[in-house]
């Protein structure tokens, strides 16, 4: 076969030909025709964005307050909006409550319930009960310099819990454990 010389009619006839087949695919498909000086200006301000942004190392200004933000900022502005200090607290102080008060006393008393800012704490001894309640003092200071000011008032110190005399599924109503006894 012999080639052909570009310059001839008949070769630009055809590379035409091909050409507006493209074209027509790419007008089948969707595609938007863009010409060629339109593609060169975006070009341009393509590259002229892309250094504009390696030129600034800093992140973007912006005056309306949608500047970046770290995320435990955003979220203490939105529990502060939305009122929900206190139920944080709450949250902050079951899940901390070893960091309050410390390894030896929450080896021994554990918080149950927070309710009205009131924490209800049970310990594993009547000694550990009674020195809850000497230390209360200085713990709902601690809380306050923790947590913030109010939200722990009141520590109520439960000791042991009293054996249960009710073995299995079914009872005899009566006088308790004395019941058998005469």
């Amino acid at each position: 076969m012999s080639e052909q010389d570009p310059h001839k009619p008949e070769a630009l006839d055809a590379t035409r030909a091909i050409l507006n087949r493209m074209r027509e695919s790419a007008l089948s498909r969707g595609e938007a025709r863009i010409d060629a000086a339109k593609a060169a200006k975006f070009e341009e301000n393509a590259s002229a964005r892309k250094a504009r942004r390696k030129a600034s190392s800093a992140p973007a200004k912006y005056s309306d307050g949608r500047d970046p933000q770290e995320i435990g900022n955003l979220f203490g502005k939105i529990v502060r909006d939305r009122g929900w200090s206190a139920p944080v607290a709450v949250g902050s102080v079951l899940s901390r409550w070893s960091e309050l008060v410390g390894p030896q006393i929450a080896e021994h008393c554990t918080p149950e319930s927070f309710e009205d800012s009131t924490v209800v704490v049970r310990c594993d001894s009547t000694t550990w009960a009674t020195q809850m309640r000497l230390l209360s003092h200085e713990l709902l200071k601690h809380f306050d310099k923790e947590l913030g000011q109010g939200v722990i008032t009141v520590i109520r110190v439960l000791g042991p819990a009293a054996p249960s005399w009710r073995h299995g599924g079914r009872t005899v109503k009566g006088r308790g454990p004395r019941d058998t006894y005469g």
